[in-house]
């Protein structure tokens, strides 16, 4: 997630956590590569919270910062709101699928194993099953099968792709509540306005 600041996990909507708990997760879990360091030549040093994600290990691995924004299933084609009846699922919505979609099935094909997945095209796809039921603990007790971890996964990443969607979602519902008693404001001086007019005798 190279476009995403480690920062932005204390922000509002999205993992919120403390400045403390950003500082802690960035020196412990995260390693970025400083050109400055080792006479110029280079070295990991442990991550700060204005350090951006690193990039993947793997150079076939997808950047995920915008991995939910990839399928637009709920704008367009220019703005009708039909796309996603034209082209499926939302990016979220597909995450999620893809995540749960393994039935574990397995065949090989040049060489290459394929899973069978029920949410990718074609049915088959390259990359292994990435979770499992369990795989982590919540201290809060929280659900941690297979079907809730994929719907924290997918949440995560939409956040991660639009992490103002909730504020701008406000700012639209306050904008259309003031337009909207602003046209009946309108309307009601419009009236008073033309009664004695319209009233007159001629």
């Amino acid at each position: 997630m190279k476009f995403v600041p480690i920062r932005t996990l204390g922000d509002e909507g999205g993992p919120q956590l403390s400045k403390a708990e950003v500082r802690a997760y960035a020196t412990q879990f995260v390693q970025v590569w400083d050109q400055s360091l080792n006479d110029g030549e280079g070295d990991y040093r442990d991550a700060l919270p204005a350090d951006h994600f690193p990039k993947g290990g793997n150079s076939n691995a997808p950047d995920l910062s915008l991995m939910a924004k990839a399928r637009a299933g709920f704008h367009g084609p220019v703005s009708t709101g039909i796309n996603q009846l034209l082209k499926g699922m939302g990016g979220p919505e597909y995450i999620l699928s893809l995540l749960t979609g393994y039935t574990g099935k397995e065949k090989t094909a040049s060489g290459t194993t394929l899973y069978e997945n029920t949410a990718y095209p074609g049915g088959w796809i390259s990359m292994a099953p990435p979770l499992e039921d369990e795989i982590v603990e919540f201290e809060d007790g929280h659900k941690n099968d297979l079907k809730h971890l994929s719907e924290d996964i997918s949440a995560f990443l939409m956040w991660t792709a639009e992490p103002k969607l909730n504020d701008r979602k406000r700012a639209g519902t306050v904008g259309v509540l003031i337009l909207g008693l602003l046209t009946i404001l309108l309307f009601l001086a419009n009236k008073a306005l033309w009664k004695p007019i319209k009233n007159r005798e001629i």
